[in-house]
């Protein structure tokens, strides 16, 4: 597999640090209790299908990049450096 990076350009995978999913969760209050911590720390979706990343590019320029793929296929459809993923989010809400 191999992803754009959008300041060093195609590298492997192997480059890359998988970091999870590019996905806001919310943090639980201190005092929310056993359950709802292990379900914070430990519970992910794992669809099938497109989903966002989060990964760095350890093995180049360090940046960390919202990576879209398809789980099933491994087909990367677009590739964006996260600071301007976040940016964005910031612009619609």
């Amino acid at each position: 597999m191999r992803i754009d990076c959008p300041m060093c350009g195609s590298r492997d995978r192997r480059e890359y640090y998988y970091q999870g999913g590019a996905v806001m969760l919310a943090r639980p209050a201190p005092d929310a209790g056993e359950a709802a911590w292990d379900d914070y720390l430990h519970l992910r979706e794992n669809p099938a299908g497109e989903t966002e990343e989060l990964w760095q590019h350890d093995g180049g320029c360090g940046a960390w990049l919202v990576v879209t793929r398809d789980t099933v296929s491994h087909e990367i459809s677009n590739v964006a450096l996260a600071e301007d993923v976040k940016r964005a989010m910031r612009k619609a809400s």
